[in-house]
C-alpha cells in the first residue's frame, strides 16, 4: 500500500478490500462527511431565489412578477452550464482543492445578495448579477459527485452517492425551511422593510405589517461558509493516482485552472441569456427560444474548453473520451428525467404555488383575471419545502434499493410512478387556476407532488448505481459531472415552462409535456438496460 497518511493520498484503491477495511473506509467516510454540507450550502444558495422572490413580492419590491422570474432562470442556468467545466476539475486539480474554492466562492453571492436586498434602490440588473453568481452553487454538484465517486468502491457507490446527493440536496430544503426564518429578525441588524401581504414560515403565517429582514436571506449562509472552508482544507484529500488527478500539483495552479474554466461558463451563461431574454430586463431583445438557447450555450462551452493551452487541454482532451460512449447519452436523458425534475420542481414550487393558489381566479366583464389576492391562499413558505425535502431524504434509499435489486430496474418503477404523478398534478393546477376558490384543490396538488418528488429522489439514487457500474473508473465521475450538468438545466427549463405556460392560463400544459419526457425516457431505459438482449442488464 502506498502513501495514505497526507492529503494527497497515493496507491489509492478502495476495491482492494484489506486497503478499504484498514485505512480506506475511515478515509472516505471523513471526505464524504466534509462534502455533504459544502454541498448543502452551494444548493442553498443556487436555489434560494425561489424563496427570496416570493418575500419580494410580499414585501413589494419595484418589479413585475415575470421579471423575478427571471432571477430564478438566470441562477438556473448559471449553476447548469458551470456544471459543464466542473465536471473535469478533479482530474485538473484534486478534490481538495476543488471543494476549497468552489465552496469559498460562495461567499461573493451571498454577500452580494444580502447587501442588495438591504438597499431598497437596487436595481434588477444588480439582482441579476447575484443570480448568475449564485450559479457557482449549482456548479458545485458536478465536481462533488465526480470526487466522491472515487473514494469508494463500486458495490456501494449507489449509497456513497446516494448520501452526497441525496443529503447535498438537502439543501433545497433547508434553505427554505432557514431563511424564511431568519428573516423574522433581526440577526446580522440593518433596517428592516414592512410586509404588504401576508407571509409565512414553517410555523405559521406572518401577517401583513410585519418588520421583515429580507436581507438575512443572504448573510445567514457566511456563518457556514466560511468554517466550512476551513474545515474542507484541513480534512479533505487530494488522490493523485493516474487515473483521478496526476496533476493536482499545487493549490495556486488549481485555482487559476478552476477559475478560468468557471469563467468560461459564466460567460457563455451570459450570452445565453442575452440572446434569450427580452431588452427591458437587460436582454437582447431577440427573444429566441430556450430550446435553441441551450444548445448554443453548450456547444459554445465545450468549444471554449477545448481552446484551453496546453497541459490542461491534454488532459481535457482524455476526459472528452466519455462523449464516444453510447451510454453517456443514454444516462444523460434518463438522469435528466429524475434530477432534472426534481432541481426544476424545486425551483418552481413556491412561486408555482404563490401565483395559482394565492389569487383567485375568475371572470370579471367576460375576462378571466388571475390578480384578485385570495385571503384563504395556502403560504407558499410554508409548503414548499415538503417536496424537495422528501425528495432528497429519499435518495440514499433509492441508492441502496438499486444496489440490491439493479439500477435499471428501480429507475424503470419510478418511471411510471413519475408518469402518473404528473398528470394528477396537471388535473388539479387546471381546475385551481380556473376557480374562485383554488385552496380547495391544494393539497391534493400538494400530496400529489410530493409523491413526484419522491419518485425523483429514489430514481436519482438509481441511476448512480448505474452509472458507477455502466463506466469504468476513470469515466465514471465525469460521466457523473456531465449528466448532472446537462439534468440541471431543469432549473433553468422547468421555471421558464411554468412560467409561460401560467402566463398563457394553460399552466397544466408543463405537466403534460414533462409526462410525455417521462415516458420516452421509460423506453429508453428499458431498451439500453432492461430487454433481453440489453447492451447491459440492469446495471
Amino acid at each position: 500500500m502506498s502513501d495514505l497518511k497526507t492529503h494527497d493520498l497515493r496507491g489509492w484503491d478502495p476495491d482492494n478490500e484489506a486497503q478499504w477495511a484498514s485505512e480506506g473506509k475511515s478515509i472516505a467516510t471523513r471526505n464524504l462527511w466534509i462534502s455533504i454540507p459544502s454541498l448543502l450550502c452551494g444548493f442553498a444558495v443556487w436555489l434560494y431565489w425561489g424563496i427570496i422572490t416570493v418575500q419580494m413580492i410580499n414585501l413589494g419590491f419595484p418589479f413585475e412578477r415575470h421579471e423575478l422570474f427571471t432571477l430564478t432562470a438566470i441562477a438556473g442556468l448559471s449553476g447548469a452550464t458551470l456544471r459543464i467545466p466542473s465536471s473535469f476539475f478533479i482530474r485538473l486539480a484534486g478534490g481538495r482543492y476543488t471543494i476549497f474554492f468552489t465552496t469559498a466562492l460562495l461567499i461573493i453571492p451571498a454577500l452580494g445578495t444580502g447587501m442588495l436586498l438591504q438597499t431598497p434602490n437596487s436595481t434588477l440588473w444588480q439582482f441579476q448579477i447575484m443570480a448568475l453568481l449564485s450559479g457557482f452553487g449549482g456548479g458545485n454538484f458536478a465536481s462533488s459527485m465526480s470526487n466522491i465517486s472515487f473514494f469508494y468502491p463500486k458495490k456501494i457507490q449507489g449509497y456513497a452517492l446516494g448520501m452526497n446527493a441525496g443529503l447535498g440536496n438537502f439543501g433545497v430544503t433547508t434553505m427554505q425551511i432557514l431563511v424564511p426564518l431568519v428573516m423574522t429578525f433581526g440577526l446580522f441588524g440593518g433596517d428592516p422593510m414592512i410586509l404588504e401581504n401576508a407571509s409565512g414560515t414553517l410555523i405559521g403565517k406572518i401577517p401583513a405589517g410585519t418588520e421583515t429582514y429580507i436581507q438575512n436571506a443572504g448573510y445567514i449562509w457566511l456563518l457556514f461558509l466560511v468554517p466550512l472552508a476551513i474545515t474542507v482544507w484541513f480534512g479533505m484529500n487530494n488522490i493523485r493516482d493516474e487515473y483521478v488527478s496526476p496533476d493536482a500539483d499545487s493549490a495556486i495552479g488549481g485555482f487559476l485552472k478552476i477559475g478560468g474554466m468557471l469563467l468560461i461558463g459564466l460567460g457563455t451563461s451570459v450570452f445565453g441569456l442575452w440572446l434569450m431574454l427580452p431588452a427591458g430586463v437587460g436582454g437582447s431583445g431577440l427573444m429566441l427560444s430556450k430550446w435553441l438557447v441551450l444548445p448554443i450555450v453548450i456547444v459554445a462551452t465545450l468549444f471554449c474548453m477545448k481552446l484551453i493551452p496546453g497541459k490542461t487541454q491534454t488532459n481535457l482532451k482524455r476526459q472528452f473520451k466519455i462523449f464516444d460512449n453510447k451510454h453517456t447519452w443514454a444516462m444523460t436523458v434518463i438522469y435528466t428525467m429524475t434530477f432534472g425534475s426534481f432541481i426544476g420542481f424545486s425551483a418552481a414550487l413556491p412561486l408555482a404555488i404563490k401565483v395559482i393558489f394565492g389569487f383567485q381566479h375568475g371572470m370579471v366583464d367576460g375576462v378571466m383575471t388571475h390578480d384578485v389576492v385570495n385571503p384563504n391562499g395556502p403560504s407558499a413558505l410554508m409548503y414548499a419545502w415538503m417536496g424537495p425535502f422528501i425528495g432528497a431524504l429519499i435518495r440514499p434509499v433509492g441508492g441502496k434499493m438499486a444496489d440490491k435489486f439493479g439500477g435499471a430496474r428501480v429507475t424503470q418503477i419510478i418511471s411510471v410512478v413519475m408518469v402518473c404523478s404528473a398528470l394528477g398534478v396537471a388535473y388539479f393546477m387546471k381546475v385551481a387556476y380556473g376557480s374562485m376558490t383554488p385552496e380547495v384543490y391544494f393539497f391534493p396538488f400538494l400530496i400529489l407532488f410530493i409523491l413526484l418528488f419522491a419518485a425523483t429522489g429514489i430514481g436519482n439514487g438509481s441511476t448512480f448505481r448505474t452509472i458507477a457500474i455502466v463506466f469504468d473508473k476513470e469515466q465514471a465521475g465525469p460521466v457523473l459531472g456531465w449528466t448532472s450538468a446537462i439534468a440541471a438545466y431543469g432549473a433553468f427549463i422547468i421555471p421558464q415552462v411554468f412560467g409561460e405556460q401560467i402566463k398563457a392560463t394553460t399552466p397544466e400544459y408543463a405537466l403534460y409535456g414533462f409526462a410525455i419526457f417521462y415516458g420516452v425516457c421509460i423506453l429508453i431505459n428499458w431498451w439500453f438496460y432492461l430487454r433481453k438482449s440489453a447492451y447491459v442488464k440492469n446495471p
